[in-house]
């Protein structure tokens, strides 16, 4: 039985938050979560970049780490993790099954993501890892993955809008149900995050009793200090504010590290220190995690489809997900340190997608838009996107739409001169479907 047959029957259940399914599945499979050490990562965007870093200095530092992310991008078995490989297609099928025959007939059914999350739990336990580093899936609060009640660390990376049908119209709502990973007692790391976000944040820090730190994102460092042609930062945590719940006051704590980044973008800057602040507080506990440790681990970090270089038919290509406006307007700015012009932008999105705030973020003069649906999924229609595009960038140098990503891009490499920047972006799912065909 394929891991798509196994999965199908419950994707008619679609997105439906709540933990009441997932904590009756867990409990039929004897509560395997409840065995397992959690690092909790919550946010809008960097959330898998930073599991990503996480997972790959902790299993340079010699720990059992598992990783639980998602969407996949290619296979289903991308999403789970143990030491940096995925896990086998029929190690997944395997577990699968096991989840699925403790669904008790006369219990609600649970959804596709809750299904494979208690997968994820109940092969990290199997495993016996040393950690999980686990990704939300949607949200926090009533996430599937939102049942370890005392995480090691818990993470919220950024808050912009995004799933507001779901989550709430506003950075307030949405905020509060992000800071809902958080438990009593239990440190926090969050990012840099707009006002009307991170006033709900530190309320709810403070309801809980969390010590919790604010990163400040790394610095750049120049090719001299660095002695490599590789992207060297340095984390001054010597600015970072250690929130005290108590008293409300920010207490200092010096520490400076220096590693190689190789995540493009200034972003990273700021993912990167989410996860060096949560080696801090990892090692305030005991673990084991040296300064060799984190830089040879952070050079390794791989993280597919977010600022990737890549080649199709002997052309490069940057493809990116920018699927939300922050992503987009993080893609535009690592895009303008290029100074390529014109750019050809081969782009797909999801009916859901603020696709106006997408556009506005990424679209210029004279820039050229080839516009196709995003394959087997609820994808926007490529005519009214078309229309959108035009009217908010009437300057457009062209604006064409195709029925398929290989004649797209077949179009848009013709087009192109070799000095010319393509990039594809818009979806996830667009992506992975690129490069499952490149594979």
């Amino acid at each position: 039985m394929e891991i798509d047959s196994i999965l199908q029957p419950f994707q008619r259940f679609g997105v439906h938050l709540g933990l009441e399914r997932i904590e009756k599945l867990l409990a039929n499979l004897g509560n395997p979560h409840q065995s397992v050490p959690v690092i909790h990562v919550a946010g809008t965007n960097g959330k898998g970049s930073v599991c990503a870093y996480l997972c790959a200095v902790l299993t340079e530092a010699g720990y059992r780490v598992g990783r639980y992310t998602s969407p996949h991008l290619i296979d289903w078995n991308e999403r789970i993790c143990l030491n940096e490989q995925a896990i086998s297609l029929e190690t997944l099928r395997e577990l699968l099954l096991q989840v699925q025959a403790a669904i008790q007939p006369d219990e609600e059914s649970p959804t596709q993501f809750e299904v494979i999350t208690a997968a994820a739990w109940l092969y990290f336990y199997q495993q016996e890892v040393d950690v999980a580093v686990v990704e939300v899936g949607l949200g926090g609060r009533l996430d599937a993955t939102n049942v370890c009640a005392n995480p090691l660390v818990t993470i919220i990376t950024s808050i912009s809008r995004e799933h507001w049908q779901v989550l709430g119209p506003t950075l307030a709502d949405i905020a509060r149900e992000k800071a809902g990973i958080l438990k009593p007692g239990c440190p926090a790391v969050i990012g840099q995050l707009p006002e009307e976000a991170i006033a709900v944040v530190k309320q709810r820090i403070v309801e809980l009793g969390c010590p919790a730190v604010f990163p400040q994102a790394a610095v750049e460092l120049g090719t001299a200090e660095a002695q490599s042609k590789e992207r060297w930062v340095e984390y001054r945590d010597i600015e970072n504010l250690e929130f005290n719940p108590k008293s409300g006051s920010p207490v200092q704590n010096p520490k400076s590290i220096k590693y190689p980044l190789p995540l493009l973008g200034d972003f990273q800057l700021q993912n990167s220190a989410l996860a060096i602040a949560s080696f801090q507080i990892l090692c305030s506990q005991g673990w084991k995690i040296t300064e060799q440790a984190i830089a040879s681990g952070m050079g390794k970090t791989k993280w597919l489809g977010r600022l990737q270089w890549t080649t199709w038919k002997n052309r490069q290509l940057l493809i990116d997900g920018a699927h939300n406006p922050a992503a987009a307007i993080a893609l535009r700015q690592y895009v303008d340190t290029l100074e390529k012009s014109p750019i050809h932008w081969v782009m797909g999105m999801l009916s859901t997608k603020d696709h106006a705030d997408i556009f506005k973020a990424l679209l210029r003069e004279g820039e050229k838009l080839y516009l196709v649906p995003v394959p087997d999924h609820t994808s926007a229609e490529t005519e009214s996107l078309a229309t959108l595009a035009q009217n908010i960038c009437p300057q457009l140098g062209d604006c064409r739409i195709y029925p398929e990503l290989t004649d797209c891009l077949e179009a848009a490499t013709a087009i192109a001169t070799p000095d010319d920047l393509i990039v594809l972006c818009g979806s996830l799912y667009l992506i992975g479907h690129f490069l499952k065909h490149a594979k």
